[in-house]
Order: C-alpha cells, then sequence, then structure tokens
C-alpha cells in the first residue's frame, strides 16, 4: 500500500479530487495506479516515495487506488497494475506499465522537469 513520505509528497488522489489535483495541477504530476492486491505495487510504490524526496517540487506525485476509483482508472484505460502516467497541462505525456528498478523510473521522470 503506497505510503505518504511524511513530507505531503506522495499523497492519495480519488476520482473526486483527480481532476483538480492531476490535471490542474501547475506542474508535472506522476500518478501510480495501484491495487491492494498487487504485490509489485508495494516495490513501486517505495521507489516513488524516494523519488518524490529526489525530484523534491519539480515533480508532484500521487496514488491512485484503482480498486476505489475505477471511474478515474477506466478513463485512463488502466489494465495492469501498477501503471504510471505522467501528466502535463492535464495530458499524458508519459506511461510506465508494471513494476521497474528505481534507475529507470529516475530517468523516465527525469525527462518530464523543466529545465
Amino acid at each position: 500500500m503506497p505510503q505518504d513520505t511524511g513530507t505531503g509528497r506522495l499523497n492519495p488522489v480519488t476520482d473526486d479530487t483527480f481532476a483538480a489535483t492531476v490535471l490542474a495541477a501547475d506542474r508535472p504530476v506522476v500518478v501510480d495506479f495501484w491495487a491492494e492486491w498487487c504485490p509489485p505495487c508495494r516495490v513501486v510504490s517505495k521507489h516513488l516515495a524516494e523519488l518524490a524526496e529526489e525530484f523534491g517540487d519539480a515533480l508532484r506525485f500521487v496514488t491512485l487506488n484503482t480498486d476505489e476509483n475505477p471511474a478515474t482508472a477506466r478513463a485512463h484505460r488502466i489494465m495492469s497494475a501498477p501503471t504510471m502516467l505522467v501528466f502535463r497541462g492535464g495530458e499524458v505525456v508519459g506511461s510506465i506499465v508494471g513494476s521497474r528498478p528505481k534507475d529507470h523510473l529516475r530517468r523516465s521522470f527525469a525527462q518530464h522537469v523543466d529545465g
């Protein structure tokens, strides 16, 4: 289960808060679509919490439980957990499906950071 890092950098979103938190964000947002029953999701969650600290304010990291928030998962055609989508300006600009090593995630997300 995704854990908050204690700094508020890895926070849950829901069907109700997704548009305001992710689509209207003023910076790129990484959304971790996960499920409680998914063992690889736990590994990814740990990596994302650490990467949230590394990226600081350059990227926002949030999590969405697909079982509890099926409308958003369906709207973004999430077929597998974990899936990470990167949003910028309300549009999907990157995606990773499945568990990946932390270095792979870091390189993938760094492409979406300005400057």
